[in-house]
């Protein structure tokens, strides 16, 4: 069974269930002390990660389970992304009533659920992760129960994501009735060296396993949740949403897409190709009319998922190394932005529209020059990291012939180049306006800072993320 193998995610299951336990018989309000312990367990997590790291790829639990380089790369920037959320999201706890210590546990079984995906070697442990981390993720979208937002927030992902989920299952199902097996290693020989046409109830059930896989990176056509979501659910939830469950979802779909299903690429390039565009399309266009935020964020996100898609359609390990750097540089771009945009409070109350930056760069001139780094670096400007992302995805699909859909995707980052200009243009042409609050602590400037400096300086940490991205993808074509 080898256990070792699992040990971060067997750490960090007991460590929820003791934070359950101390949530209920410690005295008081023990929500920040049980958000401090959540975010020493993913901490703890993450050492043991890669503390004494088996050497190439290994399995463990009858094949089910599976521990390897992507893996590890992957998990690393969730974890990080799950830690630096729950920190975000201390001030917002307090002021907005939400102070419940169930809200970081539910955090942290969320995280468990994502690594779980990540290591997922069978298309029945693939949904038993992806349904750990759902159920967490739809309680904390509705967690503000006073909130109408809130409340329909939760709702509406939970409807859609329980459709998603049965999607998923039953294309799972197809590809179980027609190969004879639901391991992803048993898939890949199953499919090795096809002859003759395919059978049309196998392509049924990899379409409806794309289109489940679709709906938790939120892509066209399955994108439908996404600014409804974003928009209702608490502000930290909403940054959560945005960073690490996007993250081990793109990460769940490059393995399924290239371990099991890569004898299939001709098949399923002509569907990736479609949501990919769409994604970058819709995520382009859609979000010039938003006047709020998180709305824009939402659409933007959409986007993104739909250039990391550029980078896996070549089924290459150059294109899956474009991913990994793509959603490495995405985590601090998005943390970065959604950290200014809990500070956007004014008289105590929450501000979440646009042209309430007005004139920040003369209110705020350090939160205007972050977000404004922020947002050049997510339009894809050089020399900032979000440029990089973007090329390493463009340029995998080009070296394999899908010089269109490269096309597609810089025409939309100019077109998209648009709405994150604004924003730039809002807070230093603009006249002010009211002035924000004060920031609360040292713990979001700290966030903010780290991730401006990670962006603005990427050339200088490029060498070892890329050698890491490298041999990331490199485990995901054994030769």
């Amino acid at each position: 069974m080898n256990y070792m193998l699992a040990l971060p995610e067997i750490f960090l299951a007991a460590a929820g269930l003791v934070l359950l336990m101390l949530g209920v018989f410690l005295r008081g309000n023990p929500t920040e002390r049980i958000a401090w312990l959540a975010v020493l367990a993913l901490v703890v997590a993450g050492v043991l990660l890669f503390w004494s790291p088996p050497a190439g790829t290994q399995t463990a639990f009858q094949g089910l389970y599976v521990v390897d380089p992507f893996g590890r790369f992957l998990k690393l920037l969730v974890l990080i992304g799950s830690a630096l959320t729950i920190i975000m999201s201390f001030d917002y706890v307090a002021r907005e009533n939400m102070r419940r210590f169930e809200f970081p546990v539910l955090l942290v079984f969320a995280t468990l659920g994502m690594m779980m995906m990540l290591s997922a070697n069978d298309l029945i442990a693939l949904y038993v992760g992806l349904e750990l981390q759902s159920l967490a993720l739809y309680v904390v979208a509705a967690f503000q129960r006073d909130s109408e937002r809130s409340t329909e927030a939760g709702l509406k992902y939970f409807v859609l994501g329980a459709l998603s989920s049965g999607m998923l299952l039953y294309g799972a199902s197809m590809v179980y009735g027609f190969a004879g097996t639901t391991s992803f290693a048993g898939l890949a020989t199953a499919f090795a060296g096809t002859q003759g046409p395919i059978a049309i109830g196998l392509i049924v059930g990899l379409v409806f396993v794309i289109a489940g896989l679709a709906f938790k990176v939120s892509a066209v056509p399955f994108h439908m949740w996404t600014p409804d979501v974003y928009e209702g659910a608490p502000t930290p939830v909403t940054a959560f949403f945005a960073a690490a469950p996007k993250l081990a979802a793109i990460g769940l779909f490059m393995r399924v897409m290239v371990g099991p299903f890569r004898e299939l690429h001709g098949e399923w390039l002509q569907i990736i190709w479609f949501i990919s565009v769409a994604s970058m399309i819709l995520g382009a266009v859609a979000a010039v009319a938003q006047t709020n935020i998180k709305r824009l964020m939402a659409y933007s996100s959409i986007g993104n998922m739909g250039y990391a898609l550029v980078g896996l359609a070549p089924g290459t390990p150059e294109g899956i190394r474009g991913v990994l750097v793509y959603v490495a540089i995405y985590l601090f771009m998005t943390l970065g932005t959604f950290g200014c945009i809990l500070l956007m409070r004014q008289k105590g109350k929450l501000v979440e529209g646009i042209y309430d930056l007005a004139g920040l760069s003369k209110t705020n001139p350090p939160m205007a020059a972050a977000l404004a780094v922020f947002m050049f670096s997510l339009a894809g400007v050089p020399p900032l990291a979000g440029f990089f992302g973007k090329f390493y995805v463009f340029y995998a699909a080009v070296q394999t012939g899908l010089i269109w859909l490269a096309v597609i995707g810089f025409v939309t980052s100019v077109v998209s180049a648009f709405y994150y200009l604004r924003i730039v243009k809002v807070m230093y042409f603009d006249e002010p306006t009211a002035a924000f609050d004060r920031s609360p602590g040292w713990s979001m400037n700290a966030i903010i800072a780290g991730s401006g400096l990670l962006v603005l300086l990427f050339l200088v940490f490029a060498g070892p993320v890329l050698d890491a991205a490298q041999a990331a993808a490199a485990s995901l074509f054994p030769s």
